[in-house]
C-alpha cells in the first residue's frame, strides 16, 4: 500500500476496499495505490482529518459566498441548491491524460466529419454505413439546416465527452456532448474551491492549470468575430435554467455579453442585439440553448428561447452559431453502434478510445444478439441523446416508443426494434470521497472538454468529475443527489502557470464602450430602485419602532400616520421583520440574478447576506428598541452594498441605469414623505420624523440653528442641491445621467424624455419652500414617475 505509516492505513484508508471487478482511481486491480496518488495522500496525512474537515467547510463557504448553485427540479417545482462539491479531487497522471487527449481529439474530429456528411452529401447513408431511417427519425436531425455550411467551416467548436475507466483499466467513452455541453465554467469554480483545501499541494505546481483552455477558446471566438470579442455573445435560456450560474460566470470570465432570446432580433438577414443605443450587429453566438428551440419560425414554433429568423441568417452566413444548429444529432445513443466502423471509413484508423459496446436493434443480426444476450445488456431508446445516468435521462418518458417499458423483451424488440439499442452494462469506476473522517470509494465519471482553435482541438486538462453518493450509477446526476469533484492532471515536474492576458489581437488603445443590451439596462434600473426602496422601508420601520418604544400607544396620531404610510408600501410594521421588506429584498436579488455577468461578486454576496440576515431576524427581534436596532444593522448592510456598487462599478451605461433607478425611487419617495409629514395638519413630531428618515439630522442642526420648521425641512429635503436626500439633488442627477445616455437630447428620438427632465429641473430649482405645498409635492412625485414611464418606453421596450 505504498510507503505510508500505519496511522494512514488505519485512518484515512481504513476500510477502503473497491468492489471486486470494479476499477478504481486510487488503487489498481492488485490493491496497490496508483503512483499518482502518493504525494497527495502524504499531504492529506500531514493535514489530518480535523484540519481537512475545517478546510472543507471553508471551501463550501467560498462557494456559497460566490453564489455557485445548481437548480434542482422536483414535483414541487424548482429550487436553488448549494453546489455539491466532493472535496477530494480525482487524480490522473499526465502520461495517462495525454492518451485520453489523443483519443478524444480523434473522436471530436470523427464527429465533425459525420456531421459534415449528414448535413451535406449524406454519403454515409448512400453507401450504407448509416441507416437512413435512424437518421431521419432523430428529433435532433434538423432538416432546415441540410445544405447549410457554418461560416466557420466547422459544425463543432466546443464538445465534451463523458468517460469512465473500464474493468481492464482502459478509459471508455460513455457519451458524447455536442449540443450545448455544460460544466466548463463549473470546472473553474471546482478548482478555486479545491485549491482552498489543498493550497500547499498546489504550491508545488504539479497540477496542470485550466487557463490555457479558456484562453484558446476566447481567441477562437475573437477570430470568428473578426478580431472584435465585443461581437461575440453567449445565449442562455435564462436564470431558471439549471446551469445559468455557469453561463454568467463564463461570460464574466471571458468578457462576453450574456444574452437571452428577447435580446436578439434578425434584421435584413443579420443577427442584431437590442441595445439602449439601438440594434447592434452580432457575429458569433455561443448557444447554451438546445438547437430545436433556437428559431420558432423554422424549428420549434412554441419556443420563446430563440430568435425568429436565425436559421435564415445561418443560410446567409452572417452569423456563426456554436455549436452549429443540428450538432446534437451525433449525441444519439444508437450512433455509438456505428462509431468503430465510421472511424475506419472516415479516418482510416480504429478508435483510439473505444465507446461502450452498442448494438442497434434495427439491424436483424444486432437484434438477435441483443435478444440472446439480454441478461448482460441494458436496453434503451436509440434516439436518446443523454447518458443513462445523466440528469433528465428518464427512459420511460420517451414518447416515441410504442411498447410499454415493462413489456417482455421480444415484444419490445418486435414493436420498437429500430428505436432501441442494447448496450453493454456500464460498471463505473470508483474514486475516493471523504466520508465520516476517512476515504471511501464512490462511483465516478469524468467529463472532458475540448475547444476548437486555429491549431486544432485544445483539451481542458482535468477540471470536472461527477461523483455518486452511493453504489447506483444513476446517483451521479445532481438532480438525484450526485456530487461533483475537481480533476487534477498531475505531472512529475512543475508545470508553467498560464496567465489570462487580453486577446492577442486587441488594440493597445482603450476600446469603445459596448452598447448595453436593453434587458440588462432594465434589470439594472430595477435593481437600483429595489435597493433604494428597501433602504427607505428600513428607515421608516426604524422610525416606527423607535416611536413605539417611546409611546406604546399605536393609535397616537404620529404612529398611526406612519403605520398608514407603511401599509401603503405593502408593509405591516407590527411584524418583527415584515414580509413586505423581504419581498423587496427578494426582488432585488431576482433583478441582480438576471445580470450576474454584470454585477460584482462582492456586491452579490453582500446583497444575499443582507437578505439572509433579514430572514434570521424574523424569528428573533422584538418590536420596539430591539427591532429598531435590527433595522439599523440592515441599513448598514445596505450602505455597504451601495458603496460596493457606486464606488467600484465602472461608469458605463449600466451604472447610469442603476443610478437612475435609485434616484427616481429616492426622489419620488421624498416627495411623498414631505407631502404627508410636512403638511400643515401633520401630527406633532412629524417634521423631526421626516428629517430623521431623510438621514439629515446633523445637517439640519448645522445649517439651521433654530427649531425644526416646515420651511427649514422643505428647504433641506426638497430644494437643497447639495443634499443627496433632497428632491432637487436627485432631479439634477437625473438630468445629468439622462444627458449621457445614448441619443438623449432635444432633437433625438428621446426628445420627450429630455424635455421632461429639463422641465422638472428648471421649475424645481426656482421654487421657494412656501411654494411647495402638499399638492405641488404630489405633482412632482407624479412627474418623477412620468420620467420613469418615458425612460421605459425609450430604452426598455
Amino acid at each position: 500500500m505504498a510507503d505510508f505509516d500505519g496511522q494512514t492505513a488505519a485512518g484515512l484508508l481504513q476500510g477502503y476496499r473497491p468492489h471486486a471487478g470494479v476499477p478504481d482511481e486510487l488503487m489498481d486491480t492488485q490493491g496497490r495505490i496508483r503512483p499518482v496518488w502518493d504525494g497527495f495522500l502524504q499531504h492529506m496525512q500531514a493535514l489530518g482529518p480535523a484540519a481537512m474537515t475545517q478546510r472543507f467547510a471553508r471551501s463550501d463557504e467560498y462557494l456559497r459566498d460566490a453564489g455557485v448553485f445548481f437548480r434542482q427540479y422536483g414535483k414541487g417545482g424548482s429550487a436553488d441548491r448549494d453546489w455539491p462539491l466532493s472535496h477530494i479531487p480525482v487524480l490522473v497522471s499526465a502520461r495517462e491524460w495525454d492518451d485520453i487527449t489523443a483519443g478524444l481529439t480523434q473522436r471530436a474530429d470523427l464527429l465533425e466529419h459525420v456531421l459534415a456528411d449528414l448535413y451535406g452529401p449524406a454519403q454515409l447513408v448512400s453507401d450504407g454505413h448509416l441507416p437512413a431511417n435512424l437518421i431521419a427519425q432523430s428529433p435532433e436531425f434538423l432538416r432546415p439546416l441540410v445544405g447549410v455550411t457554418p461560416p466557420s467551416g466547422h459544425y463543432l467548436n466546443a464538445v465534451a465527452f463523458e468517460i469512465g475507466r473500464g474493468p481492464d483499466g482502459r478509459w471508455w467513452v460513455l457519451s458524447d456532448r455536442t449540443q450545448a455541453p455544460s460544466g466548463a465554467g463549473f470546472a473553474l469554480e471546482n478548482r478555486a474551491a479545491t485549491t482552498r483545501v489543498f493550497a500547499e499541494f498546489f504550491a508545488q505546481r504539479r497540477v496542470r492549470y485550466l487557463n490555457a483552455y479558456f484562453l484558446a477558446f476566447r481567441d477562437m471566438l475573437a477570430d470568428l468575430a473578426g478580431g472584435d470579442i465585443g461581437r461575440a455573445a453567449i445565449l442562455t435560456p435564462g436564470p431558471l435554467n439549471d446551469t445559468y450560474y455557469e453561463h454568467a460566470y463564463i461570460a464574466r470570465f471571458l468578457g462576453l455579453m450574456l444574452l437571452q432570446g428577447e435580446d436578439l432580433v434578425v434584421q435584413d438577414g443579420k443577427l442584431m442585439v437590442r441595445t439602449v443605443a439601438g440594434p447592434q450587429p452580432l457575429s458569433v453566438l455561443w448557444r447554451r440553448v438546445d438547437a430545436a428551440w433556437m428559431d420558432p419560425l423554422e424549428l420549434n414554433d412554441t419556443s420563446q428561447l430563440g430568435v425568429a429568423g436565425l436559421v435564415a441568417a445561418q443560410r446567409q452566413g452572417t452569423v456563426s452559431v456554436l455549436n452549429a444548429l443540428g450538432a446534437g444529432l451525433v449525441e444519439m445513443r444508437a450512433l455509438m453502434a456505428f462509431m468503430p466502423r465510421l472511424s475506419q471509413v472516415l479516418l482510416g484508423a480504429p478508435l483510439q478510445m473505444p465507446n461502450v459496446a452498442t448494438w442497434w436493434c434495427g439491424d436483424p443480426d444486432a437484434q438477435a444478439h441483443v435478444a440472446a444476450q439480454a441478461g448482460r445488456l441494458t436496453i434503451s431508446p436509440a434516439l436518446y441523446t443523454r447518458a443513462a445516468f445523466d440528469d433528465y435521462a428518464h427512459d420511460e418518458d420517451v414518447g416515441w416508443l410504442r411498447a410499454p417499458p415493462d413489456a417482455p423483451l421480444h415484444t419490445r424488440l418486435t414493436m420498437d426494434g429500430p428505436l432501441l439499442v442494447g448496450q453493454e452494462a456500464v460498471t463505473l469506476s470508483t474514486t475516493p470521497a471523504f466520508v465520516d473522517g476517512r476515504l471511501k470509494p464512490r462511483p465516478a465519471a469524468l467529463r472532458v472538454f475540448l475547444a476548437r482553435t486555429g491549431q486544432g482541438w485544445q483539451v481542458m486538462p482535468g477540471g470536472y468529475a461527477r461523483i455518486g453518493l452511493g453504489g447506483e450509477r444513476s446517483a451521479l446526476a445532481m438532480q438525484r443527489g450526485g456530487a461533483v469533484a475537481d480533476v487534477w492532471v498531475v505531472s512529475d515536474a512543475a508545470v508553467p502557470q498560464v496567465p489570462m492576458p487580453p486577446v492577442a489581437r486587441a488594440s493597445s488603445l482603450r476600446p469603445e464602450e459596448r452598447a448595453l443590451p436593453a434587458r440588462a439596462a432594465d434589470n439594472l434600473y430595477w435593481l437600483g430602485r429595489y435597493i433604494e426602496r428597501a433602504e427607505g422601508t428600513m428607515r421608516l420601520l426604524r422610525a416606527w419602532h423607535l416611536r413605539l418604544a417611546d409611546d406604546p400607544d399605536r393609535q397616537s396620531p404620529l404612529l398611526a400616520q406612519l403605520t398608514q404610510m407603511l401599509h401603503d408600501l405593502g408593509v405591516e410594521p407590527a411584524q418583527h421583520v415584515p414580509d413586505g421588506l423581504h419581498q423587496v429584498l427578494e426582488s432585488a436579488i431576482t433583478s441582480a440574478g438576471k445580470i450576474r455577468d454584470r454585477f460584482a461578486v462582492d456586491a452579490w454576496m453582500a446583497l444575499n447576506d443582507m437578505a439572509r440576515t433579514a430572514r434570521r431576524m424574523t424569528q428573533t427581534v422584538v418590536p420596539g428598541l430591539d427591532a429598531a436596532q435590527a433595522m439599523g444593522v440592515l441599513l448598514r448592510k445596505t450602505s455597504g452594498i451601495a458603496g460596493l456598487v457606486h464606488e467600484n462599478m465602472y461608469r458605463s451605461d449600466g451604472w447610469r441605469f442603476l443610478t437612475i433607478g435609485r434616484s427616481l425611487e429616492r426622489g419620488a419617495a421624498m416627495a411623498g414623505l414631505l407631502a404627508e409629514l410636512a403638511a400643515p395638519d401633520a401630527p406633532a413630531g412629524a417634521l423631526d420624523l421626516v428629517v430623521e428618515v431623510g438621514d439629515s439630522v446633523m445637517t439640519h442642526r448645522r445649517r439651521f440653528a433654530i427649531e425644526t420648521t416646515r420651511t427649514t425641512v422643505v428647504d433641506l429635503l426638497a430644494l437643497d442641491s447639495l443634499n443627496p436626500r433632497a428632491i432637487l439633488y436627485q432631479v439634477n442627477a437625473l438630468h445629468t445621467h439622462f444627458g449621457q445616455l445614448p441619443g438623449v437630447d432635444a432633437r433625438s428620438q428621446h426628445a420627450a424624455l429630455w424635455r421632461a427632465v429639463t422641465q422638472a429641473q428648471g421649475s424645481l430649482s426656482v421654487l421657494t419652500p412656501d411654494a411647495l405645498d402638499r399638492a405641488t409635492l404630489l405633482e412632482y412625485r407624479r412627474h418623477i414617475w412620468h420620467l420613469s414611464d418615458l425612460l421605459t418606453r425609450s430604452f426598455f421596450r
